[in-house]
């Protein structure tokens, strides 16, 4: 059987796994690196399937690790994005409160970007409103202009180059079915060989808890996915869109609500939604994975979840197979738009941990013992963030992994 030696292996090439091993061949560049992905190219699931926007850190809670990775990694990212020739557009966004009820979580957002040091958010009127967004409607709104545009998808692949330029080997199309760890090497069977590595680091994304229980990681958190589809904006419609308006979040949920995003490549795309799937790479409505449907229903973290949150999950599933519905929830923003501008777009299927008592995990988790080190749960911005990931990540196994210590 075929074996190939390495100092420190990263299983997962989606964007994060990638800055990793940038951030990792940075600090490090005597090491011998190795990113496993079982798919034939990088960046194929989460990285490559989501709106392509470069977030502020206004949303998360002052404090937590996605507040302060988000604000740090948008930095990181536009500079690698400039120095790689990514494109990227700084656009701005606004958050339009159009119901006084939502006034006091619209302050609260502004409170956390204050708290959080993101530079230059404002809120503003129905008339500088109009002056940024001419067909938006709303009571009141922040302007957040640090929010940019970009393409996750090549900028994973930026970042897949330059760590292959340095010597970073990527062992495509090799799924990982075990990870056993001993005293002084960890062996990673995969579907090509076994892979050893003094050290693993773990970024699996959609599949992070699977992974997480092949090296005796088992905890009670299960990744639940959640499909997001966007519909298209017709160009009469995509006229009247000049960069990004988001709706005010409702605090109970991981989730932004349903927004208009002009992409970097001009399009305009609307959504998404938040359902759920019924595979964990389950892009189409009709996907199914008896497996993945089965851990699911074995969950009893499930069974609470969706108790508490079965109006929310009709509304959702509502919206996501009626386009009248769909287009009426947009109208609360732009009233111009008409059920015939709106045609299927992109979805994306969105790794949600969640908890045996039934909540959503809000912030990043990173966990490990011994030679391995894993990515619990990276929500949204993980993508942003990927790069202070990385960092963040690297540190934690300069402290952890015993290989690395000495160099």
């Amino acid at each position: 059987m075929q074996q190939d030696h390495f100092d420190v292996v990263i299983v997962g090439a989606g964007i994060v796994g990638l800055a990793t091993a940038w951030q990792l061949r940075r600090r490090h560049p005597s090491l011998r690196l190795a990113v496993i992905e079982k798919e034939m190219q990088p960046a194929s699931h989460q990285s490559g399937h989501n709106s392509g926007v470069l977030h502020s850190g206004i949303y998360y809670t002052p404090g937590s690790l996605r507040a302060r990775l988000c604000i740090d990694g948008a930095r990181e990212m536009t500079s690698f994005a400039q120095a790689h020739g990514v494109p990227i557009r700084r656009c701005g966004k606004l958050i339009v409160a159009v119901d006084a009820h939502e006034f006091p979580a619209l302050a609260e957002l502004e409170r956390r970007a204050t708290a959080n040091g993101v530079e230059g958010v404002q809120e503003i009127g129905p008339g500088h409103m109009r002056e940024i967004e001419p067909s938006v409607c709303g009571m009141r709104a922040l302007h957040v202009p640090g929010t940019a545009a970009i393409d996750f998808r090549e900028a994973a692949a930026a970042l897949a180059r330059d760590v292959e330029e340095t010597g970073v080997q990527i062992l495509t199309g090799r799924r990982v079915t075990a990870i056993r760890e001993g005293p002084r090497e960890v062996v990673t069977g995969t579907t090509g060989g076994e892979v050893v590595s003094q050290s693993l680091i773990a970024c699996a994304g959609l599949h992070s808890d699977r992974v997480a229980a092949m090296s005796g990681h088992r905890n009670q958190v299960r990744i639940l996915p959640v499909r997001g589809d966007y519909y298209t904006l017709s160009a009469r419609a995509a006229s009247g869109v000049r960069a990004l308006v988001y709706p005010v979040p409702d605090p109970a949920y991981p989730f932004l609500g349903v927004h208009f995003t002009r992409t970097i490549h001009d399009d305009v795309h609307a959504g998404p939604n938040a359902v759920l799937a019924l595979a964990r790479e389950g892009y189409r409505r009709r996907d199914f994975s008896p497996r993945d449907v089965r851990e699911m229903l074995a969950f009893p973290g499930f069974y609470r979840m969706a108790g508490a949150n079965a109006l929310t999950g009709i509304t959702e599933g509502w919206r996501d197979v009626s386009r009248r519905a769909f287009a009426a929830s947009l109208r609360r923003y732009i009233p111009d738009i008409a059920d015939e501008d709106l045609s299927f777009g992109p979805s994306g299927v969105r790794a949600q941990a969640l908890d045996i008592r039934g909540r959503f995990l809000d912030d990043f988790d990173f966990a490990g013992s011994g030679r391995v080190l894993h990515v619990r749960n990276a929500p949204s911005p993980a993508a942003t963030a990927s790069l202070a990931i990385g960092t963040h990540l690297v540190a934690e196994a300069e402290r952890r992994f015993d290989c690395m210590q000495s160099r």
